[in-house]
Order: structure tokens, then sequence, then C-alpha cells
């Protein structure tokens, strides 16, 4: 009688530390049982998810639409049934973006999953810095292939102005002489800083400088974040399978070329078409072969021809400027490696970048 007593209590006491919790928590927090019944919630997860207290014991089932989040009933079985944590990104009613974590609540006495506790992370901040971040990357690669260019080309003009001055029949004054040897000598100097510019921004230097040991998986987890808004809109599957995750990069520039490749993916789909991705790697001749495949709008052998040339586009309704694809060939091929690309049209393209997997890129 003792024994049972002082379970009763334990239990008791063990409850109200649990209520105590979730009151006090300031983290959207819920706890659903092996019955997928709600039986917790705490405060913010009320404000955030449009809870009530009358849903407590309610099946989740009849208030998941709260969450935008429709799978979510096969994700708490299958933690359940694993006893494994799972984390999704998913948007609420709110339209804010949360990272969830799906927990196993253990009962450590029997040894089973009694339920889970649902965890909820605010990250609508980090999807927006993240796509500003892309933005401003692609801008700001433009902007600097743009200025070298438009530098360049008068830079040379001016040049061959120089040498036709030299070998003017005409006797020149030593003033004239001297200007013209200043003159020469200042073009050459800009000259001399414009090849220092461009070759740090694109060059060896600067890919040895920001080369570090980066972890495909992870990459692949931000540019998804970053595209997550788009990924639900058009609810795009997207599947991997990596045989190879390492290599030594530039986090940013691999990022870039991730995020350029599944957005295109998915803008370039027919609107009566769901976007299937597919994403592998392997090792290849001393290269990682990152494999980006889709089932999209697809390209002519014409349009193959052109892909990677600024400001190309192959189709003018789908919005966009016409430089990703551009810098990611920029990118991969002054790092040593290649894109190559195989397309149907109206069926889908493959491209499979191919990267170099020693450390001096």
């Amino acid at each position: 009688m003792n024994s049972k007593t002082e379970q009763l209590k334990e239990l008791s006491q063990l409850n109200d530390e649990l209520e105590n919790y979730f009151r006090n928590t300031i983290i959207p927090q819920l706890f659903v049982d092996e019955d997928l019944l709600l039986r917790k919630f705490t405060p913010p997860a009320m404000k955030h998810f449009v809870l009530k207290e009358e849903f407590i014991g309610m099946p989740i089932a009849d208030i998941q639409d709260n969450f935008k989040y429709p799978n979510i009933i096969n994700n708490i079985h299958s933690v359940i049934a694993t006893g494994k944590m799972l984390e999704k990104e998913i948007q609420t009613t709110d339209l804010r973006w949360y990272q969830m974590n799906i927990l196993p609540y253990i009962t450590f006495r029997e040894g089973k999953t009694n339920g889970v506790i649902i965890t909820f992370v605010d990250i609508t901040a980090r999807i927006r810095d993240l796509k500003e971040h892309e933005k401003l990357i692609l801008e700001h690669e433009l902007l600097l292939d743009q200025l070298a260019h438009d530098i360049k080309s008068p830079l040379a003009g001016l040049m061959l102005t120089c040498e036709y001055f030299k070998v003017l029949p005409e006797k020149k004054s030593t003033k004239f002489l001297k200007m013209l040897a200043n003159l020469e000598c200042g073009l050459s100097n800009i000259k001399r800083v414009l090849s220092d510019f461009t070759e740090s921004h694109w060059g060896k230097q600067k890919y040895q400088s920001a080369t570090e040991l980066v972890d495909l998986p992870h990459i692949l987890d931000d540019v998804m974040l970053a595209l997550a808004p788009q990924i639900l809109e058009s609810n795009a599957k997207i599947v991997h399978r990596f045989e190879i995750t390492e290599i030594n990069f530039v986090r940013r520039k691999l990022r870039s070329v991730l995020y350029n490749l599944l957005s295109n993916a998915i803008k370039y789909t027919p609107v009566d078409r769901k976007p299937e991705i597919a994403i592998y790697t392997f090792e290849e001749d001393g290269f990682m072969v990152i494999s980006v495949t889709d089932n999209g709008i697809g390209m002519c052998n014409e349009d193959l021809l052109t892909v990677f040339e600024k400001f190309k586009r192959i189709c003018a309704s789908v919005e966009g400027t016409g430089v990703g694809l551009y810098l990611v060939n920029t990118i991969v091929k002054n790092a040593g490696g290649k894109i190559t690309i195989t397309s149907t049209p109206g069926v889908g393209s493959e491209f499979k970048v191919y990267l170099k997997l020693d450390s001096t890129q």
C-alpha cells in the first residue's frame, strides 16, 4: 500500500514538474501522446499556432492545419516507432518559418516511447538573411565582373593609341615624348592594378585564401532553407544520395553553385508539373561530381551552346536575370573544374559539376 502511495506521489510530483515546465518555457512546444492526442502545449505555442485550451485531448490530426505541414502525423508515427529524433523546416499559419524537432518522450522505467515532444525554433530571420545573402553575392559578383569588363575595353584602346603615337614619322619635342612616356606608364599601372584585382577576385589566390573543408549536406541544408518558400509553393520533391560529402572549397561559392542550380530546377518546371529534383555525388578521376537532375522544361541543342553566357535566358516568361548559370560556370571553371549538361526538351535536364578533390583550388 505504501509502495503504491509513493508511486502515486512520485507520479504527481513528476506531473507537477512537467506542468510547471510547460507553463514557464518561452519555447513553443507540444506534447502529443502515443494515441496522437494533444496533451499539453506551452503558452508560446498558443500564440504562434492559434491553439486553444479546448484543443487539449483532441487528436493532433484535427488541428494539424495550424502547422501548414500535412506530413506531421506520419513523422510522429515514425519517431514513436523508431525512438529517433526528427528535424524539419515548416511554415505556420502566421507565415513564419520554424525548425521543428520531434523528440521521442521515453518513460525510462518502462523503456518505451509514450509520445513525442515537438519543439519549434523560429528561423524566419535566418531564411530571410540567407536569401538576402545569396542576392547580395549575385549582385556583388556581377558588379565586379562588369566593372573589370568595362575598364578593360577603353584601357586597351588607350594603350593602342600610345603605340600609334610612338611610330608617327613626325619629330616630337622632348616635352611631348616625356608626356607620352608618363601616359604610357600610368596606363601600365592601371592595367597592373586591374589585373591584380581580377586575379584576386576570380583567380587561384582568392580560392586558396578562403578554402576550407566543407560538408556538402550542410551546404545543401542552408540552400534548401533559403529556398524553402519556393519549395513549399511548388510542392517540390528533392531527394539526395551522397557517396562523397567533403571537399576543400570556398563555402559561399559552393553554396552559390547549389543555390542557383536548385533555384533554376524549380523555376524552370512547367506550372502543371511538380518539380522533382535529385542530387547525387560521387568520385570520378579525382573530382567530386555533383549531379543535379530535374524534370523541368529541358533545353534544345541550341540553348545548350549559349546557356552559360551572361544575361542569356532560355525562357523569357520565367523571372530571372540570366546571370546565375554564368556565375556558376565561372566559379567552377576558375576552381579547375567543369560543368556538363544533358537535356531533353519537355523532359528535363541533368547538370554535372566536377570539382577537384585536392586542396589546391
